[in-house]
């Protein structure tokens, strides 16, 4: 149970710190219209972090394999915020 708990703290501290980093993105002073893919990148990072927690939450209410879920959300998070860091340079 305690394993879950810290799984799941980290997990919540990869997206928090993920979500910081795509406000980054979000801040970035804008010259001209953002590409279609930098509009893509700049929704995966702000929403992207958020989404696969909940994707990984569902993943572990069903499953009952809360560790593991959480483990993934980690690195669903982390994913997620590198392909909209690159999509969306700042």
């Amino acid at each position: 149970m305690l394993t879950a708990v810290l799984a799941w703290l980290a997990a919540f501290a990869v997206c928090v710190a993920a979500v910081l980093v795509g406000q980054s993105v979000r801040a970035a002073p804008r010259r001209r219209r953002r590409r279609p893919l930098a509009r893509i990148g700049l929704f995966l990072s702000l929403s992207g972090p958020w989404l696969s927690v909940l994707a990984a939450l569902g993943y572990g209410a069903r499953t009952g394999a809360w560790v593991p879920a959480a483990a993934a959300a980690a690195i669903a998070v982390t994913v997620v915020a590198l392909a909209g860091l690159l999509l969306a340079p700042a």
